[in-house]
């Protein structure tokens, strides 16, 4: 094949791609070629032996079936975990809809998010908290705070997008947070609360450092952002 054209392979190609469209292009040689097929040999994919042509295509095709096993199982993970996901995120908006009040609500949310989600470390600071909570006290859980608190101050960046953002917080915004339990905090899931963060911030914190990372998605932080707007914002 190297001095002449083979059929459909233009004669400018390399040796190799020419061989490659060929074959390529006529899938039926080695049917037509059986005792070259049964002469070639080939390196054993993990082994270093050499075997058949037919040996190493099942290697092959069993390399692929795991690969295509293994991102089935992973599939199935992932699914597994939304639906647990989707069921607390049900079961988070049923508690908050049967609050009688504002008030009920901020205590229904405390519970549910350590009962629902394990978020045994969250606070949440209210900076423009709604008439009916003005005199409502839940700490060490609910702060008030002034809106231009100092520390409030950087998470304004934050805020102004209204959307949640998880991963690492520096030293000073954790301590903050979290007080006493700071050092425990290995990631943080950052929400705002209200429009452009105008009613406050809710803060959850995880021992473990890759509970909440950048890199997942917050979809299901932004309607809990909703929920708890409404619920809280509730006449």
């Amino acid at each position: 094949m190297s001095t002449q054209s083979a059929r459909g392979v233009p004669a400018s190609q390399t040796d190799e791609d020419r061989i490659e469209r060929y074959l390529s292009l006529n899938p039926d040689f080695f049917e037509r070629h059986q005792p070259l097929l049964a002469r070639m040999r080939l390196p054993h994919m993990r082994t270093g032996s050499t075997v058949s042509l037919v040996e190493r295509q099942v290697e092959v095709l069993r390399d692929q079936k795991t690969e295509a096993d293994r991102r089935l199982a992973e599939f199935i993970a992932v699914a597994r975990a939304n639906d647990g996901l989707s069921e607390r995120i049900h079961r988070f908006t049923r508690r908050l809809l049967r609050a009688a009040s504002p008030a009920a609500a901020l205590t229904t949310l405390e519970a549910s998010l350590r009962e629902d989600f394990d978020a045994f470390h969250s606070v949440l600071l209210l900076t423009n908290p709604p008439e009916t909570l003005r005199n409502v006290d839940l700490e060490p859980f609910m702060r008030k705070l002034p809106a231009d608190d100092a520390n409030m101050r950087t998470f304004e960046a934050l805020l102004a997008t209204g959307k949640p953002r998880c991963g690492q917080v520096r030293d000073t915004q954790r301590d903050f947070l979290f007080g006493p339990e700071a050092a425990s905090i290995g990631s943080v899931a950052l929400v705002p609360i209200g429009e452009a963060g105008s009613i406050g911030l809710l803060a959850l914190g995880s021992a473990e450092r890759e509970r909440f990372h950048p890199g997942m998605s917050t979809e299901f932080l932004k309607r809990m952002s909703e929920l708890i707007t409404d619920a809280l914002s509730r006449q």
